[in-house]
């Protein structure tokens, strides 16, 4: 049996690769017809919905991927700081759903349609 420690250890210290692996997400309905992919890695200037949590039915442009621990940052959703001014909210990137994607980078828009090809 693995202790809960050493797990946690290889999760958080995992190479990049795996990190990247955790951000992706579902897509919307009429994007996985267009598609046909069922889900992609998030990147900045996604339009993502949030889908549970405090900022529920909040659609935004992602503006920061944490690769540390998963979040993301999504374009208005902010809170106020006990200082005064805000900051930006972490969302976890199974908390939402892609509804419109970035396709201005070559190499994913080959990516999505080699997918959408079936290979």
């Amino acid at each position: 049996m693995v202790k809960k420690a050493k797990i946690i250890k290889a999760y958080f210290n995992a190479p990049i690769h795996r990190r990247s692996k955790r951000l992706s997400a579902a897509l919307s309905d009429s994007l996985r017809e267009k598609y046909g992919i069922t889900g992609v890695r998030i990147r900045k200037d996604d339009v993502v919905k949030i889908m549970s949590g405090e900022y529920k039915d909040v659609e935004g442009k992602v503006t920061h991927i944490h690769m540390s621990d998963g979040g993301i940052s999504v374009e208005g959703v902010t809170k106020e700081k006990l200082t005064g001014g805000t900051t930006p909210v972490k969302i976890h990137a199974s908390n939402v759903l892609i509804t419109s994607l970035e396709l201005r980078d070559k190499y994913r828009r080959d990516k999505v349609t080699r997918q959408q090809g079936g290979t």
